[in-house]
């Protein structure tokens, strides 16, 4: 069962799951459609004033986010965060609290599916092992791919496996750390050298659905 398909679970008051009075700001309890979920995500958010600040995720659902930041938006402000594995994020703070505020998340049905892969990932962490076993790696059976470059030069490559979250590649080419790469229609940045290649983290969490129609 993913994280969308789940309905709300009551938490105590002024508490999230698994915490101690304090450790969390308290948020008051709401009627949400969606279970939230305890994360940890950095990102940066643009208030409606066109200022940036700094912030961390640390409750969301497919349908919102509390988040801490040193920004003081109002109810009903419009906000823009960017956030690791997720990108780009729309919505409208729904209350505040000391330390942060709530958001509520407009989204696209696609952008919710990637966030409750997301979350689901987070609630079943603890059962993973292995390197960096965040999401499931594959091979592809599409592994030719082309590679292109921010100086839009483009050069052929081949998959060696690809997640939710990334892909290995084998290729000659041999990009600075950081540097933002296009595999396929997916945009990423280089983490990672191996003896074949390099790694790449998408600047978004995909769905399996569109790794299907580029990797097959």
């Amino acid at each position: 069962m993913t994280i969308s398909n789940m309905t709300d679970a009551a938490l105590p008051r002024g508490r999230l799951r698994g915490e101690r009075q304090g450790d969390r700001p308290k948020i008051v309890p709401d009627r949400r459609r969606y279970k939230r979920v305890v994360v940890s995500l950095d990102g940066r958010i643009m208030t409606e004033d066109k200022r940036e600040f700094p912030c961390e995720v640390f409750n969301m659902s497919p349908g919102g986010m509390a988040l801490r930041a040193s920004a003081s938006p109002q109810p009903g402000e419009r906000i823009v965060a960017y956030l690791d594995n997720l990108g780009r994020l729309e919505g409208t703070v729904a209350r505040t609290f000391e330390g942060g505020f709530a958001v509520e998340l407009r989204a696209s049905t696609q952008k919710r599916e990637r966030i409750a892969n997301l979350l689901t990932w987070y609630t079943n962490r603890d059962y993973l092992d292995g390197e960096e076993r965040q999401h499931e790696r594959f091979e592809p059976r599409i592994a030719a791919q082309k590679l292109i470059l921010p100086n839009s030069d483009v050069h052929d490559c081949r998959v060696l496996d690809v997640s939710l979250s990334g892909a290995s590649v084998a290729t000659r080419v041999k990009p600075p750390l950081g540097t933002v790469v296009v595999l396929g229609r997916l945009r990423g940045s280089v983490v990672r050298y191996h003896e074949q290649g390099f790694a790449i983290q998408f600047a978004e969490l995909q769905d399996p659905d569109s790794l299907a129609w580029t990797f097959g």
